[in-house]
């Protein structure tokens, strides 16, 4: 039978007749065959199988091999003995190599044949043994997947217990050594059905024994991992990630990420080629895994590698953005590595250039998920633009080619930021003594006490919430002649508030510029004066300046308009000074004032009219802050807060940009007669609370001058009986008032801290005089009538009864409205210690402006008669509807305020500010910041809200300088976190302290600026002495 076999074969009949003849031959294998005719048959077909010249022959082969095997299967077995297999295995079959794909397929088919017979057992662990041995070997895909199709049908073909480890191991190997040099599609989806079943067979083989997934993972690191220049591991690593179950992800990366065995070249090595892997089509997960060693990483502040890997493969994955099968995990990890990347706008800056076409063909392919696609892609620019605002020129064209999509809030994106960055990552794959505290939840920044230096940092974060002052600072055309000024260096210092990725900041470099010569370093210092110094110092500055570029006449002072390079002859740089201007817009054509005045600066008007003759005496002066004194008769004793007691008022009018310190009081205050003080009031009785509003109207209250304070009338050519008082003829932009809280106790000898509360009002009215025409006088003061405050919690201001009742003709006043926008509380029992810690919210001049802050009349305007009403000049603060005043305030009362207490920012309320010292009694407001509001909600034609000509509406961009300044400490902040996680790591064995990342005064309030609690100088020089 076999020889008629091979001879028909080898014919040339037509393929039909060799059928017909086959088939006969096929149903013979029923009748009784001897042992020699079988065996032939068996070699005649096996030779045919692996040597036949075609596929017919090859055909032939299988058919006639199967129908005598099933019928003469002890026959067969004696011919596929063990002996035979082991031969094919390790020798192939003639000519035919043992790593032909036949040689496996021939063995599949053979063990089909076999399965129910007792001899097969003895194949398996044969089989077992070769098949490990060829995996060593590195065998082809083509191979590997034929292994894999014959394991999955055949289990009893996988080696068992610790071989099946070492077999999972060489799989794993084998898959890092696959490459696919085809470009042909159909080529290509072979290779990938390839790779496919072998990922499928380690699968199978992981839920059958797990004791082999681990191994089989680290096998894929250290693959991964690897360092060797000749190895380049294949991306088909990939299509195991799907099978490895998602619950494992936290115990892995953290085993990676903490093993102290794992060098920085070698995890660099694997991130790479993870995020190679996205480029694999039928991988599932694979963002998971990239992302969740991004994180990793980023606990254990490993900032290094994550630099060098973003910069490597950021423009790869954004390429990947191209092809459909792959973009979306591709857009998962590209928007991670680019939000987390914030230090620095170079990685995204890479990817800039190829935005505009991506837009343009998402927009154009018709695929139904490209329009969802590009949304979020959208989102991702509109957020990496925003964070590195100052490149129009590289964003002008893509902003034109988004424009007609939406794009996400402002609040949405500084959410999204904040918890993207590498400082605001999650910690869980780090150790306890691992983990760093990062920015806050609010994303703002704190700064560090250098040692009791809490004085400094409250005054630093109130000028940064004065939001429209901060936008100035921040745009001021600051060149190297001014590398040394104080401006530049505050300008320094509220960009690294606005984009370091530190959780504090240090500001030593300000604090030696800034620090008052007479202030000690070490020691507590009162920050009313140290504000006073600051904004002083600024103020001279820039007109020193201007002094020196007034011979300059292209040259222009910080705000006036944009600086314009002449090339010609001398330059500002000549005069060791450099041009200073906003990058938009001025505040008037020939204003010359200094931005500390446009922004601080009001016009105070003392008038002394001499009771003899009615003269008027005028006098006018600047001011950068109102000095607020408490009436001796209303400030309860150091120990006492409940409310001012009934005593009478004596005089205690308070400096225009004086001390901090009140005049002199006793504990127990005697009504006060003209023939001890020469200054009079008439005794009060009980009053409400004191409130802001009635310490300005008594700041403003008119006194009498009398006795060795008598004045000198000029017309009478003596001292007579006159009577002085103030009016504010300009009001500035940002009201600064400074309470009074210290005093100095005569009888007791010691300095003590005033602790009365004081209402603070949200929204406040602040009475504003036009300037008198010149040579004009006038035959009384301003009238005391007051108007009723709008509190329905007191009927009657408490200034009313300070003000002496002589009514006269004075120019009407307006009513300015303020919001308020920061307080500094001082917290301590006494002068001589303390912290301080201040409250802020950002708030520009038209933030409310859509509220009116009280009626019409109260702001002096036209009741409708054509005739303007009478106005009492009070400062008035208005009380509105819970609802109201949240929506002027700022929308949020719950998360609009922040807590700035040195290293600590936190979320707060209007609430907590107003109601802190019924909390703390011995946390007191000390200086307050209101804004004035555009009442006329002023928007230029950008849309910007201005104030006074100047362009505020949204934070300035980064000037080049500044952008570099912020990316170096960045970079160098990163590099500090990463040294100091290893120092631990490596001391964590050992350690056994705490760490206090804010320090001694991390506490709610009352705070403390030294370790002693209440002390102002715990730690450092104390000194007995004002809080100054």
């Amino acid at each position: 039978m076999d020889k008629i076999l091979e001879a028909l074969v080898s014919s040339s009949h037509s393929v039909s007749v060799k059928k017909a003849i086959v088939k006969k031959v096929v149903e013979a294998a029923e009748k009784e065959v001897t042992v020699e005719q079988c065996q032939a048959l068996y070699t005649l077909t096996t030779r045919l199988i692996f040597l036949g010249e075609d596929s017919f022959q090859k055909q032939v082969g299988f058919q006639v091999l199967e129908a005598y095997a099933r019928y003469h299967r002890a026959d067969f077995e004696l011919f596929f003995s063990k002996d035979f297999v082991l031969g094919l295995l390790q020798q192939g079959y003639g000519p035919l190599d043992r790593k032909d794909p036949a040689v496996v397929d021939y063995i599949h088919g053979c063990l089909r044949l076999l399965i129910s017979c007792p001899s097969v057992l003895d194949i398996f662990s044969i089989i077992q043994t070769e098949i490990l041995r060829m995996v060593c070997e590195r065998p082809e895909p083509a191979l590997c997947a034929r292994l894999a199709t014959m394991l999955s049908d055949f289990i009893q073909c996988i080696p068992r217990e610790k071989m099946a480890i070492l077999f999972c191991q060489q799989l794993v190997r084998t898959i890092g050594y696959f490459h696919c040099p085809a470009s042909q599609e159909r080529e290509l989806r072979e290779y990938v059905d390839q790779v496919t079943k072998v990922s499928t067979l380690l699968q199978n083989i992981w839920k059958a024994e797990p004791v082999t997934l681990l191994p089989s993972l680290q096998e894929v690191f250290a693959i991964i991992s690897s360092t060797d220049p000749s190895f380049d591991p294949s991306i088909a690593l990939a299509s195991l990630v799907q099978h490895i179950p998602l619950q494992m992800i936290t115990v892995l990366i953290k085993s990676l990420t903490t093993d102290q065995n794992v060098k920085d070249t070698s995890m660099t090595q694997a991130l790479c080629r993870m995020i190679d892997w996205l480029s694999w089509p039928l991988a599932h997960h694979v963002e998971m895994w990239v992302i969740a060693l991004l994180k990793g990483l980023a606990a254990v502040q490993k900032f290094t590698i994550l630099i060098d890997v973003t910069l490597l493969k950021i423009e790869l994955v954004f390429n990947r953005l191209w092809y459909p099968i792959v973009r979306q995990g591709a857009l998962v990890v590209l928007s991670h590595m680019l939000l987390s990347f914030q230090h620095s706008p170079e990685a995204f800056h890479l990817v800039v250039p190829h935005i505009v076409d991506l837009v343009q063909s998402l927009k154009q392919d018709g695929l139904p998920t490209s329009k969802a696609f590009l949304l979020h892609f959208t989102e991702l620019v509109h957020c990496m633009m925003y964070q590195y605002s100052g490149f129009p020129d590289l964003y002008d064209d893509i902003l034109e080619a988004i424009k007609e999509l939406p794009g996400p809030g402002e609040e949405k994106i500084k959410l999204v930021l904040n918890q993207s960055a590498w400082t605001s990552q999650s910690n869980s794959f780090a150790s306890g003594l691992l983990r760093l505290p990062g920015k806050s939840e609010t994303g703002k920044t704190g700064l560090i006490n250098l040692g009791n230096t809490c004085y400094m940092n409250s005054i630093i974060q109130t000028l940064f919430s004065a939001t429209d002052f901060r936008r100035l600072v921040l745009s001021l055309r600051l060149n190297d002649a001014t590398a040394n000024t104080l401006m530049k260096k505050l300008q320094l210092l509220f960009t690294f508030l606005s984009h370091t990725q530190r959780a504090a900041y240090a500001p030593r470099v300000f604090f030696e510029a800034s620090r008052p010569p007479w202030f000690n370093a070490g020691s507590q210092q009162d920050c009313s004066e140290y504000l006073r110094f600051l904004l002083d110092r600024l103020h001279e500055e820039e007109k020193t300046i201007q002094v020196l570029m007034s011979a300059k006449p292209n040259v222009v002072s910080p705000g006036n308009g944009p600086s314009n390079d002449t090339g010609g002859e001398t330059s500002a740089e000549d005069a060791g000074v450099s041009p200073v201007a906003p990058v938009e817009g001025k505040s008037e054509v020939n204003d010359e004032r200094t931005l500390i005045e446009r922004m601080f600066g009001g016009r105070l008007s003392t008038g002394i009219r001499c009771m003899t003759c009615n003269s008027v005496s005028e006098k006018e002066e600047p001011f950068t802050d109102l000095s607020l004194a408490f009436c001796p008769s209303t400030t309860s004793s150091p120990l006492q807060t409940e409310g001012p007691s009934e005593e009478p008022r004596g005089p205690c009018q308070g400096a225009v940009n004086g001390g901090s310190e009140a005049p002199e009081i006793g504990p127990s205050p005697k009504p006060v007669t003209a023939s001890t003080t020469g200054v009079h009031f008439v005794p009060g009785s009980s009053e409400p609370p004191l409130s802001v509003p009635d310490l300005v109207d008594y700041f403003l209250a008119p006194e009498i001058l009398d006795k060795e304070n008598a004045y000198f009338c000029q017309k009478c050519g003596s001292l007579q009986r006159a009577e002085r008082g103030m009016r504010v003829v300009a009001a500035p932009e940002y009201l600064i008032l400074t309470l009074l809280r210290f005093s100095y106790d005569a009888k007791c000898h010691v300095r003590r801290k005033i602790l009365d509360n004081v209402t603070i009002p949200p929204l406040m009215r602040l009475p504003v005089h036009a300037p008198p025409p010149k040579h004009s006088s006038f035959s009384t003061l301003p009238p005391s009538s007051p108007l009723q405050v709008d509190s329905p919690e007191s009927s009657e201001n408490l200034a009313k009864k300070l003000k002496p009742s002589e009514v006269g003709v004075w120019p009407a006043a307006r009513f300015v409205p303020y919001v308020l926008s920061s307080v500094v509380m001082h917290s301590g029992m006494s002068s001589e210690s303390g912290h301080y810690y201040s409250y802020g919210r950002n708030l520009n001049g038209a933030d409310g402006a859509q509220h009116h802050l009280a009626n019409p009349l109260a702001l002096g305007e036209d009741p409708g008669n054509g005739q303007t009403e009478p106005i009492a000049l009070t400062c008035s603060g208005a009380t509105h509807p819970k609802q109201e005043v949240e929506e002027v305030c700022g929308g949020q009362a719950a998360g609009d305020w922040l807590l700035f207490n040195d290293s600590r920012v936190t979320f707060t309320s209007l609430g907590s500010v107003q109601n802190v010292t019924n909390r703390f009694p011995k946390d007191t407001a000390y200086v307050l910041i209101y804004r004035k509001q555009d009442v006329t909600g002023g928007q230029n034609s950008t849309g910007g809200v201005t104030a006074n000509g100047m362009r505020l509406g949204s934070e300035p961009p980064l000037q080049k300088e500044l952008m570099d300044a912020v990316t170096k400490d960045n970079k160098l902040f990163l590099q500090e976190q990463e040294l100091n996680a290893r120092t631990r790591a490596l001391q964590a064995a050992s350690a056994s302290c705490s760490f206090r990342p804010n320090g001694p005064d991390d506490n709610e309030p009352p705070g403390s600026c030294g370790p002693s609690g209440g002390g102002g100088g715990g730690g450092f020089n104390t000194v007995n002495r004002l809080v100054f």
